[in-house]
């Protein structure tokens, strides 16, 4: 009786010491899971984009430490019932180094893809060149990039393949346009029409960042007077602004018989 009541005492200490890491455990757990909630909540950005990778980022942490609490608190529990964790630690090692070679390209994905959520390299959204593809960033994962182009076709690209980015959205674009008029034109009349239309473009346009400019003479081709205008414009707006600016140079120019040169074939008939 005195045996068993020994023993019946150490199964107890035994069930004790495994519920009480146990619940040490899940405290640990919740504990770093709300101050991980915590320190993203305290993010001031308003962009939805960032508030997007700041969950996946959260989700990312709190997965992670969940799994390495289970992994502690069940070596321990096995300690406790006598098994050699030490012998099973190595197991674990042997096989994380043959599962890591036989994974390495999708590990190093998810740590290229990890890094690029960390460093704000691109976001969900954003106009981007990936290998000569370019195109609108439609998701972003641990594994992979999708990047959508203008015609609708779509690469999905390995994140570890990513080595160089152009990112079209981190700083303003600038709408360059050029257009020609002919040799014979008075060119301060040019200049005169160009610029009182910048200032009205200047009012008129969405998306600019600043003011209409008239460069002035930016070529002299073989046929015509090459003039430049440009305008700062928002973030891959240049495309939008650019055809307005064209539709209303060429009102501005007709309407003070400026003429715009265009090609023309001369025909001779022998007699």
């Amino acid at each position: 009786m005195a045996v068993f009541g020994i023993e019946l005492t150490l199964i107890l200490e035994k069930l004790f010491a495994c519920l009480t890491s146990i619940i040490l455990g899940i405290c640990v757990y919740k504990f770093v899971k709300n101050f991980i909630i915590s320190t993203i909540k305290k993010s001031k950005t308003k962009s939805r984009y960032k508030k997007k990778k700041l969950q996946t980022l959260q989700s990312l942490f709190i997965n992670f430490t969940k799994y390495i609490i289970y992994i502690f608190v069940g070596l321990y529990i096995l300690s406790v019932f006598g098994v050699n964790v030490s012998g099973i630690i190595a197991g674990i090692g042997v096989s994380a180094a043959l599962i890591g070679l036989a994974f390495q390209d999708t590990a190093k994905d998810i740590i290229a893809g990890i890094s690029m959520i960390a460093d704000d390299a691109f976001e969900i959204g954003d106009t981007v060149k990936i290998d000569n593809f370019m195109g609108e960033v439609i998701f972003v994962g641990l594994r992979s990039t999708k990047i959508k182009s203008i015609d609708g076709s779509t690469m999905i690209i390995a994140n570890h393949s990513i080595s160089k980015i152009i990112n079209y959205n981190i700083n303003d674009s600038v709408a360059i346009l050029n257009f020609s008029v002919a040799y014979e034109s008075n060119l301060d009349e040019v200049d005169k029409v160009l610029n009182k239309l910048a200032k009205k473009l200047t009012k008129k346009l969405d998306y600019l960042k600043g003011e209409v400019e008239v460069l002035g003479i930016d070529d002299l081709d073989e046929s015509a007077i090459i003039y430049r205008m440009t305008a700062p414009v928002e973030s891959m707006k240049q495309y939008d602004v650019q055809r307005i600016m064209r539709k209303e140079v060429a009102k501005a120019l007709k309407d003070a018989s400026i003429k715009i040169p265009y090609n023309q074939i001369e025909v001779h008939n022998a007699k």
